[in-house]
């Protein structure tokens, strides 16, 4: 079975955690938490994230059901249409204000 356990990244002191919920069905769920306790969390989900299947090809969220901008703790899930056929891999890219380089979270489905 694939490993679809949380994935964590921290960068600018702000923790990003990712975590498939449901990859069965018509949409695809990921649990989304921010931390961080420098500055309110404005991220806009709907523009910054993105779902990579193997081959590059990529799929913008379906919906963000969560928690609304501002705050220094946001938590919700993260909706995206499914991928059909199942890719060997996905990276759930968010792309935040300020930083460099997307956020990168990878899962191996096969």
């Amino acid at each position: 079975a694939p490993d679809l356990s949380m994935r964590t990244s921290t960068e600018a002191a702000v923790t990003v955690k990712a975590t498939p919920t449901d990859l069965s069905g018509d949409a695809w769920r990921f649990e989304i938490v921010f931390d961080t306790h420098s500055r309110a969390l404005t991220d806009d989900l709907q523009k910054g994230a993105r779902l990579v299947a193997d081959g590059g090809k990529t799929h913008s969220p379906l919906a963000w059901r969560g928690d609304p901008p501002g705050g220094h703790h946001r938590k919700g899930v993260l909706e995206f249409k499914a991928i059909a056929p199942l890719p060997a891999s996905i990276e759930l890219q968010i792309t935040r204000e300020g930083e460099a380089q997307p956020r990168s979270f990878k899962w191996s489905l096969k």
